[in-house]
C-alpha cells in the first residue's frame, strides 16, 4: 500500500525529532567551552528546549521530499541538512522574539524572557546572552554541514545554500522593520517581497535546494521554477502567520494574539483591516495600532471588527488563491520528477493554509 504524503510527513517529523534530541544530547561534549563556564551549557539547554518544543518540521519534510523528487533510495546528507535547517530556524526564533519582545513561543517562555528571569537585575546581560544564543544556533547550523561526512563539493554547496538563505532572511527582517517606518500603508508587492526574503527563501527554497543537492541533482538547473514555487508558498505562509496573529487561537499558536496591532506592524492582516474599515471603527483601530498597552479586550473588539468587515474570510480566500498558484507550478514538474513526491508539493500549499486558517 502506497504511503500517503501527509503520513510520510508525520513519519519524517517523528524520526527527526528523535535525531534532534540526540544532537543536543551530544552537543555539550562537542563544544570547546572553557571548563569553568556554566553559561555555555545553560545556553545549549535553552536552545534545546526551544528547538524541541513543538513545530511541524515542515522544512525538514520539504528537504526529504525534494530528495524524493529525484530518487526513492536512501540519501546521505539529509540528516545533516535537516539539523542545519532547524538550527537556522531556532536562530530566527530567538532573534525574532527578542526583536518583538515576545514572552512566549510554542507554549513556553522565549529565550529572551528565560534569560530575563535568570538575571532580573542584569538586563544587559539577559539581552547579550539572548543575542549570543541566537548567534550560536546560526553558527551551529553551518558547522553541522561542515562536519558532515559528505563529498567536499556537496558539503560546500550546502553551506553556500544556507549562508545565502540566512543572508536573505536578515535582509528580509531589515526590510520588515523598515516597512513600518513609512507613513504610507504598504502595497501588496512590498508585502510579497518582504515575505519572499523573510520567509520563503529559508523556509521553502533552501530546503528544496538542499534536498536536490543531497540526491545528486543540480538545483540551479531549475532555479526559476523553484523560486516561483517558494515565493508563492512563502506568501501563503506569511499571510497565515499574520492571520493567526489576530484571528488565531492562542491555545493553538502558543502565543498571545494581537502582537502586530500592539507593535504597529503593517502586516497582511493589518493592511487589509485598514483598507476595509472606516469611520468610528477605523478610528478605533488607528488608536490601538502601535499601543503596547492595548488590552486583550481591545484586541478582541478589533478581531470582531475584522470579522464583520470580512477581513478574515477574504484573507482565507487570498491564501487559497496563492496556494492554488503554487500547486500549478508543482503540477508542471510531473513529466520530469517522481510522481509521489510531486504530489506532496502539489498538496502542501493548500494543506498549510487549511490546517491553521
Amino acid at each position: 500500500m502506497t504511503e500517503q504524503p501527509l503520513d510520510r510527513a508525520a513519519r519524517i517529523e517523528h524520526r527527526f525529532n528523535a535525531r534532534f534530541a540526540e544532537y543536543f544530547d551530544t552537543l555539550g561534549t562537542a563544544l570547546d567551552a572553557p571548563a569553568f563556564s556554566r553559561f555555555t551549557p545553560d545556553c545549549v539547554g535553552l536552545l534545546r528546549d526551544l528547538s524541541l518544543r513543538g513545530g511541524k518540521r515542515m522544512r525538514v519534510v520539504l528537504l526529504h521530499e525534494a530528495a524524493r523528487l529525484v530518487t526513492a533510495e536512501p540519501v546521505d546528507g539529509l540528516d545533516a541538512a535537516a539539523l542545519s535547517i532547524e538550527l537556522l530556524q531556532t536562530h530566527g526564533l530567538v532573534h525574532d522574539d527578542l526583536i518583538d519582545d515576545s514572552a512566549t513561543r510554542r507554549g513556553g517562555p522565549t529565550t529572551y524572557y528565560a534569560y530575563r528571569e535568570r538575571f532580573p537585575g542584569r538586563p544587559r546581560a539577559a539581552l547579550g546572552l539572548t543575542v549570543l544564543a541566537g548567534d550560536l544556533a546560526l553558527a551551529l547550523s553551518l558547522r553541522v554541514l561542515l562536519d558532515a561526512e559528505l563529498p567536499v563539493a556537496v558539503r560546500q554547496a550546502m553551506v553556500e545554500v544556507q549562508t545565502r538563505a540566512a543572508t536573505d532572511t536578515f535582509v528580509g527582517q531589515i526590510a520588515d522593520l523598515e516597512r513600518d517606518f513609512t507613513a504610507a500603508v504598504p502595497d501588496a508587492e512590498m508585502l510579497h517581497d518582504v515575505a519572499d526574503h523573510k520567509t520563503a527563501r529559508y523556509s521553502v527554497l533552501a530546503p528544496m535546494r538542499l534536498g536536490l543537492l543531497a540526491a545528486g541533482a543540480e538545483p540551479g538547473a531549475h532555479e526559476d521554477e523553484l523560486r516561483r514555487y517558494a515565493r508563492l508558498v512563502g506568501i501563503c505562509g506569511q499571510m497565515r502567520d499574520d492571520w493567526l496573529d489576530l484571528f488565531g487561537d492562542e491555545g493553538t499558536t502558543g502565543k498571545p494574539t494581537g502582537g502586530d496591532i500592539r507593535e504597529g506592524r503593517h502586516t497582511y492582516t493589518v493592511v487589509r483591516l485598514l483598507s476595509a474599515v472606516s469611520g468610528s471603527e477605523r478610528d478605533f483601530v488607528d488608536r490601538a495600532l502601535g499601543d503596547p498597552a492595548c488590552t486583550p479586550e481591545t484586541i478582541a473588539e478589533i478581531r470582531a471588527i475584522g470579522e464583520r468587515a470580512g477581513v478574515a474570510d477574504r484573507m482565507r480566500a487570498d491564501m487559497r488563491q496563492y496556494a492554488e498558484r503554487a500547486r500549478l507550478v508543482a503540477q508542471g514538474w510531473r513529466p520530469r520528477w517522481r510522481e509521489d513526491a510531486v504530489a506532496f508539493f502539489e498538496l502542501l500549499p493548500r494543506w498549510s493554509v487549511e490546517r491553521s486558517a
